[in-house]
C-alpha cells in the first residue's frame, strides 16, 4: 500500500511539474487569483480546467447563492461537535462531497475550526467545540469524509478568527502558548491526521502581522514543522499587498478578477520586487489541488472512483438526533408518555436549521418541529399556538409569496427573468439571468403576489444598500435611497439588518401585488460584481400577553407542554458579535409562564451556540437542539418520542454571561489582547471557580451507565462501563488528565481522550483509549519548543468535566 501511495504521489508531482513549465508568467500569475467569485481560470495549454469553490460548512451551496438551487443541509458545526462523534463527522463529509460533485465544485470552503473562545461570539455556531482536542478530532473526521469523495477542503480560518467585531482590521494579540496549546492545535491535528488539500488565511491580524502576509504561521509553522503541502487561500477579499501576501505563503487571493495578483503580481515579478521562482512554488501548490481533485490532465486524481451514493435526508436526520443534548430530564418527563402534547413557540412553526452568512444554504424542503410531531403524535393529540415570537424584526420574504425577477435596461426594456424562491436576490460574478449583463443592467425588479396567512398590519421593508421602489397593493411607500448603517463593511447588504418601510392592512387567503425595483450600481470598495438585496416582511403583530395567554390555556389543558424556543439570525450570525445570551423576544416569559400552568413542561432550545436559561430549574426538561438542519423536526420527533435517545453531549460550556470568565471580543485601539492566556471555555470556569448552568461533555440519554473500573496500560486507558436502565443506549466516556502536582500556569484538567459504549440492559462493555502524546506536553515559550512534562497524573474518567465517576494514577 506505501509503495502505491508513494508511486501515485511520485506520478502527481511529474504531472505538476510538466505542466508548471508550460506555463509563462501571466498565465501563472492569473492562476493565483479568482477570475470570479468562486473559480480560478481555465489554462486549456495545460489541460487544467477552472477550479470552482464553494461555501459550507453544513452544505455545498455552489456557485449560485440562491433557493432555486437546492441544497442538503445538515445539522450546525456545533451540533457535529455534539455527536462526539468523529465517524459521523466524516459520513457528514462523504455526503457534502456527493453534494459538492453533484454542482460541480472542487473545493468546499470548509470546516471552521476556530474556538469558542467567548461565548459572545456570534459564529460560534460554524465552528466546533471550546476545546482544541474535540474540535481536532471532529475536523478531521470532517475533512476525511470530503477528501474520500474526491473533494478539497480548506480548513479554516487560520488563525484565532475567533469573534466577528472589526474583523477586517483587527490586531489578536495571543501569546505563544495560548496560540500553541489552543488555537494552532486544531489546525495541526487536522494536517497530522487528515492531510487537508487547503487551508484559508483569515481577515485578522495576528501579533502584528495580517495572516494573510504571515510568514512565521503559514510556511514557517503550517508548511515547515507540520508538512502541510496543500494551497492557502485568503478569505475572500483578505488579500491586500501583493509582495506581503506571497512572501507570507498566500497562493490564492479570492475573489476576483481585481486582487493583488494577476497582473499586479506580474508587475512586481518584472520591477524585480519579487522572484518568479517565488510565484512557481504557489503555481506548484494550486496545480497540485487541481490533480488531487482531477481538473488536470494527465494527472490521476486522489480518488478516481466516487464512494457509494449517500441519502441526504436520511443522514441529516441521523446527525440532528445524535446531536441533541438534553441536559434536564426531572421525573423523566421524556420520553413523552402517552397523552396530549400542547406545542408552543413560533420557532415550532417556522424553524430556524441553520445560522446566518456565509453558511446559509438553501435546502429543497424543511421539516419544523410542528410538522415533525404532526406526522409522529396520533391525529387529536396535537396542538399548537404561537406564544412568542423571536423574530422582532422584518426578516426575507418567503411563506405565502410568489416572486419573479425581472431585470430591465435604462429605457426599460426586458432584458431576463430569473426565478426567486424567496425575497432573497444574491447574484455573484456571472451568476445573472440569460441574456442579462452588468454592463446593460440597469434595475432588477423582484415583482409577484403574497398571499397572507394572517389578516392585519403587514410590514414589508428593504434589506441591502442603494435605490429603491417598494409597491404593495398599488401604493408606492418607499422611493428612494438606502444608505449602509456600517461604511466600514463591505458585505453590509448581506448581513445587515431589513429596513421597514411600509404597513399593509390585507385580508388572510386574499393575495395582492407586491413589487421591490432596485437600481443596480457597483458597490465601491468590493472587487467583484455583485447584485444582492431582499424584500423582507412581517405578519401582524398581535398583543404578546394574549399570545401568551393563548399558550397557557394549551398547556393547562395538555398533559405535556412542548415550547420551542430560538434566536435569530439577527442574534447569531456572521458579520457581528453578540450583546447578550438572552432569548430574543418574550420567549422567557412565555417559559415562565407555560412552567406555572403546567409542571410536565418541556423546553426545546434552538440555538447554535449558548443562551441563557433563567426558568431552567422550574422545568421538566431542557432539550438543545442546535441549528439542527433540515431534518431538524423529524429528528426532534423521534427524540421526543422515545424512537431514538438523544445522543449528544456538550461541546462548549453553557453558563451566564455574568458568570463567563471570557466576554472581551472588540478590540480597543485595533486590538484585542488575549489575556486568559490559556484559560478559555471549561479551563477558566474551573480556574475562575464558577459553576455554569451546564459544564462541557454533559448530556443526559434515556438509560444509566455504571462506570466499573478504569486501568491503564502505558498510553492506553481501558474503561468498563454497565448499562444499569432498561433500554439500549450510548454513552460517551470522556477522559481528563489532571497533573496531581498543582501548577497554577496549567489547567486544573483537560481533555484527553473519549469514546464511545454503546450496549443493552444491563450489558457491560469495555472501551480503550490512546492518550496522545500531546496530552501530557506544554509549550515552553522560551526554548519555542514542546516540554513533554513528566510527573504524576490522574487519570479522570466520567460522563462530563463535573461528573468524573472514576479515576486511576500514572506517572509519566
Amino acid at each position: 500500500m506505501a509503495g502505491t501511495e508513494a508511486d501515485s504521489g511520485a506520478a502527481t508531482e511529474g504531472a505538476v511539474e510538466a505542466a508548471l513549465d508550460k506555463l509563462d508568467l501571466d498565465a501563472k500569475t492569473r492562476l493565483l487569483a479568482g477570475q470570479d467569485m468562486w473559480s480560478l481560470p481555465e489554462l486549456p495549454q495545460i489541460g487544467l480546467k477552472s477550479l470552482v469553490m464553494s461555501d459550507g460548512p453544513i452544505g455545498v451551496r455552489g456557485v449560485r447563492w440562491t433557493a432555486d438551487d437546492p441544497s442538503v443541509a445538515l445539522p450546525s458545526p456545533t451540533a457535529l461537535a455534539a455527536t462526539w462523534d468523529p465517524e459521523l463527522a466524516r459520513r457528514a463529509g462523504v455526503l457534502l462531497a456527493q453534494e459538492a460533485r453533484r454542482k460541480g465544485v472542487h473545493v468546499l470552503l470548509a470546516p471552521t475550526v476556530n474556538l469558542h473562545r467567548s461565548p459572545l461570539g456570534g459564529r460560534h455556531f460554524e465552528a466546533y467545540s471550546e476545546d482544541p482536542y474535540l474540535t481536532g478530532r471532529i475536523g478531521t473526521g470532517y475533512v476525511t469524509g470530503v477528501q474520500e469523495g474526491g473533494v478539497g477542503t480548506t480548513v479554516k480560518h487560520f488563525v484565532a478568527n475567533d469573534a466577528e467585531t472589526d474583523r477586517f482590521t483587527v490586531n489578536n494579540v495571543v501569546g505563544e502558548r495560548a496560540l500553541r496549546e489552543l488555537y494552532l492545535a486544531p489546525f495541526e491535528a487536522i494536517v497530522a491526521n487528515a492531510r487537508p488539500w487547503g487551508v484559508m488565511t483569515a481577515y485578522n491580524t495576528v501579533n502584528g502581522t495580517t495572516m494573510t502576509e504571515h510568514h512565521h504561521l503559514v510556511n514557517e509553522v503550517l508548511r515547515g514543522e507540520w508538512g502541510f503541502d496543500g494551497y492557502n487561500v485568503s478569505d475572500w477579499m483578505a488579500a491586500r499587498d501583493t509582495v506581503g501576501a506571497l512572501r507570507g505563503g498566500l497562493d490564492v487571493a479570492m475573489p476576483g478578477p481585481q486582487t493583488v495578483y494577476g497582473d499586479a503580481l506580474a508587475r512586481a515579478v518584472r520591477e524585480g520586487r519579487l522572484d518568479e521562482s517565488e510565484v512557481d512554488e504557489a503555481v506548484r501548490r494550486v496545480l497540485r489541488l487541481a490533480a488531487r481533485v482531477g481538473a488536470l490532465a494527465d494527472a490521476e486524481p486522489a480518488v478516481p472512483t466516487p464512494p457509494a451514493p449517500v441519502d441526504g435526508e436520511a443522514l441529516a436526520r441521523e446527525i440532528a438526533r445524535r446531536s441533541f443534548v438534553l441536559v434536564r430530564n426531572e421525573r423523566a418527563a421524556l420520553p413523552l408518555k402517552p397523552g396530549t402534547v400542547a406545542l408552543l413557540g413560533a420557532a415550532a412553526r417556522d424553524a430556524r436549521v441553520l445560522g446566518g452568512g456565509s453558511a446559509t444554504v438553501f435546502p429543497a424542503r424543511v421539516v419544523s418541529p410542528l410538522d415533525g410531531l404532526t406526522a409522529a403524535l396520533p391525529e387529536g393529540t396535537l396542538t399548537y399556538r404561537v406564544g412568542a415570537d423571536p423574530t422582532t424584526e422584518l426578516a426575507v420574504a418567503d411563506k405565502g409569496f410568489a416572486l419573479r425577477a425581472v431585470c430591465r435596461d435604462t429605457e426599460g426594456t426586458v432584458l431576463g427573468t430569473g426565478s426567486a424562491p424567496n425575497g432573497q436576490i444574491q447574484w455573484m460574478g456571472s451568476d445573472l439571468p440569460e441574456g442579462v449583463t452588468h454592463d446593460t443592467l440597469h434595475t432588477v425588479e423582484l415583482t409577484g403576489t403574497f398571499t397572507p396567512r394572517e389578516s392585519g398590519p403587514h410590514s414589508f421593508g428593504v434589506k441591502g444598500t442603494g435605490t429603491f421602489t417598494l409597491t404593495v397593493a398599488g401604493t408606492t411607500y418607499f422611493d428612494g435611497l438606502q444608505p449602509p448603517a456600517d461604511d466600514s463593511d463591505p458585505f453590509e447588504a448581506f448581513f445587515g439588518a431589513p429596513v421597514p418601510r411600509a404597513q399593509v392592512e390585507l385580508t388572510a387567503g386574499e393575495p395582492v401585488d407586491v413589487s421591490l425595483t432596485h437600481v443596480f450600481v457597483l458597490p465601491e470598495g468590493v472587487p467583484f460584481k455583485v447584485i444582492a438585496f431582499a424584500l423582507a416582511h412581517q405578519e401582524p403583530q398581535r398583543d404578546e400577553d394574549e399570545l401568551i395567554a393563548e399558550a397557557v390555556e394549551a398547556a393547562r389543558a395538555a398533559d405535556t407542554a412542548v415550547v420551542v424556543v430560538a434566536t435569530t439570525d439577527r442574534v447569531e450570525s456572521e458579520g457581528f458579535d453578540r450583546k447578550d445570551l438572552t432569548l430574543p423576544g418574550r420567549q422567557d416569559d412565555l417559559v415562565r409562564a407555560v412552567a406555572a400552568a403546567n409542571p410536565n413542561t418541556v423546553v426545546v432550545v434552538n440555538s447554535g451556540s449558548p443562551v441563557e436559561l433563567p426558568w431552567r430549574e422550574d422545568v421538566a426538561a431542557v432539550l438543545l437542539t442546535w441549528f439542527p438542519g433540515q431534518e431538524g423536526g423529524a429528528a426532534l420527533a423521534d427524540v421526543l418520542t422515545g424512537a431514538h435517545e438523544p445522543g449528544g453531549r456538550l461541546p462548549t460550556t453553557w453558563g451566564s454571561l455574568s458568570d463567563a470568565p471570557v466576554t472581551r471580543v472588540a478590540p480597543s485601539d485595533g486590538e484585542l489582547p488575549y489575556t486568559e492566556d490559556v484559560f478559555i471555555g471549561y479551563r477558566a470556569w474551573e480556574k475562575e471557580g464558577r459553576t455554569p448552568s451546564y459544564p462541557f461533555g454533559h448530556g443526559l440519554g434515556y438509560t444509566d451507565w455504571r462506570y466499573d473500573s478504569v486501568d491503564v496500560t502505558g498510553a492506553t486507558v481501558t474503561v468498563r462501563v454497565r448499562n444499569t436502565g432498561e433500554r439500549a443506549g450510548r454513552e460517551v466516556v470522556q477522559i481528563y488528565l489532571a497533573p496531581t502536582e498543582r501548577d497554577t500556569g496549567r489547567p486544573a484538567r483537560w481533555l484527553a481522550g473519549f469514546a464511545a459504549a454503546e450496549a443493552g440492559p444491563g450489558e457491560t462493555v469495555e472501551v480503550t483509549v490512546d492518550l496522545p502524546r500531546r496530552a501530557f506536553e506544554v509549550w515552553d515559550q522560551a526554548a519555542h519548543r514542546w516540554l513533554f512534562v513528566k510527573g504524576s497524573y490522574e487519570i479522570q474518567v466520567g460522563s462530563s468535566i463535573a461528573d468524573r465517576r472514576i479515576t486511576a494514577t500514572v506517572t509519566v
